[in-house]
């Protein structure tokens, strides 16, 4: 399903840099593309894939956003987190599914929140992700990244990655999402993250397998200079 079409270059992305407070005038701003209301199709198609046919998961979202397939999650009972820097979308996500929550402060990060549905089977944090760790926020069963690893850095991947593996239990499934285009003709975000990449960021910890590429052009990606527009589904099992 994933024959290559790699560019061999990831064109002048690799020094491009998006603040914390660029992502925090995005949400401000209702600037949120990336943001998909009637949540993935990727996700509903291979749901199977992440659950393997275990109920009552621990399932992570990093820079979740107001991702609503979190509360698909936690309507079959598995238990959500998720992290975030906004704390606008962490209140929309929770105000457009009519969820009630508690706020708390996180001792171990100043400054960071935790806003958690009363029911108890969704937690967000908000700070930034490199605050985290599995001390604070447990190890999980399976990890939906949808719009997390082509949001990061292209400098800090590595860091990212290592923060992921470190939060990921044995046996654990990974559903990712990257992007593919031509990294010379935009300069991200979302960023270019070659299949190359994915295999030496993460290919010491888990196996890799790509499980299908879609056609995602549209009208906003040929305002942004490109001509074609590929997002790419991998999964990857924790097997160590």
């Amino acid at each position: 399903a994933c024959g290559a079409r790699e560019g061999s270059s990831v064109g002048s992305q690799k020094d491009r840099v998006v603040t914390e407070e660029e992502w925090l005038q995005k949400w401000e701003s209702g600037n949120i593309g990336f943001h998909k209301e009637q949540g993935h199709p990727l996700l509903q198609q291979y749901l199977d894939v992440l659950l393997n046919g275990r109920s009552g998961l621990r399932v992570f979202f990093p820079l979740c956003g107001k991702a609503v397939e979190m509360k698909w999650l936690a309507d079959m009972g598995h238990s959500v987190v998720g992290v975030e820097v906004s704390e606008q979308a962490l209140k929309e996500f929770f105000a457009e599914h009519s969820l009630p929550y508690c706020e708390e402060p996180v001792p171990e990060i100043p400054g960071a929140k935790k806003l958690q549905s009363i029911s108890g089977n969704i937690s967000l944090y908000c700070c930034s992700i490199y605050d985290l760790s599995s001390s604070i926020v447990g190890k999980f069963d399976g990890v939906w990244d949808r719009g997390a690893l082509v949001a990061v850095n292209p400098r800090d991947r590595q860091r990212y990655v290592s923060l992921m593996i470190t939060l990921m239990e044995k046996n654990s499934s990974y559903l990712l999402v990257t992007v593919s285009y031509d990294p010379n003709k935009h300069k991200g975000p979302p960023f270019y993250v070659p299949e190359s990449e994915i295999k030496s960021l993460f290919g010491n910890h888990c196996e890799i397998k790509c499980l299908q590429k879609v056609d995602d052009f549209s009208d906003k990606h040929r305002k942004w200079g490109l001509d074609y527009f590929l997002e790419v589904l991998y999964i990857l099992k924790f097997v160590a």
